[in-house]
């Protein structure tokens, strides 16, 4: 049976791709070419994602206080990416499909929730929540 990897092999040029042009841009920096989340220009809120971009950017710089600072809920979404990244690469490899987290049936409502909650408390008025903001 042949391995079929195409598809990872894919994504993964993808996904470098994009952490290529983060490195490139520096989204810390105002004034990139990056764009503006538009929920923070035409709300004046932080969406869930707010942040994403500046925490990514600070991963590749192995500065991991700024990465949660940044969007700690991303952060820990890309540990499950890359654990579901690694399920998927391993079932090509081996010839057969194998089950990871996101295949469990309430992996989709947990995930929507968390993302509600913290698309609610990171925009809550007072302290300590106000310091969630980016």
């Amino acid at each position: 049976m042949p391995v079929r990897l195409g598809g990872p092999l894919l994504v993964g040029a993808v996904a470098a791709g994009a952490c290529a042009v983060i490195w490139v841009a520096d989204p810390t920096t105002p004034g990139g070419f990056l764009p503006v989340c538009p929920t923070k220009a035409l709300l004046g809120i932080d969406c869930p994602g707010c942040g994403t971009l500046r925490m990514i950017y600070s991963l590749l710089h192995f500065d991991f206080l700024a990465a949660v600072r940044f969007n700690a809920l991303a952060l820990v979404a890309v540990a499950f990416l890359f654990v579901a990244y690694g399920m998927w690469t391993y079932g090509r490899v081996i010839g057969r499909k194998v089950g990871g987290w996101q295949n469990h049936r309430w992996a989709a409502v947990v995930t929507m929730m968390l993302v509600t909650v913290w698309f609610v408390v990171r925009n809550l008025p007072f302290a300590p929540f106000t310091s969630l903001r980016v």
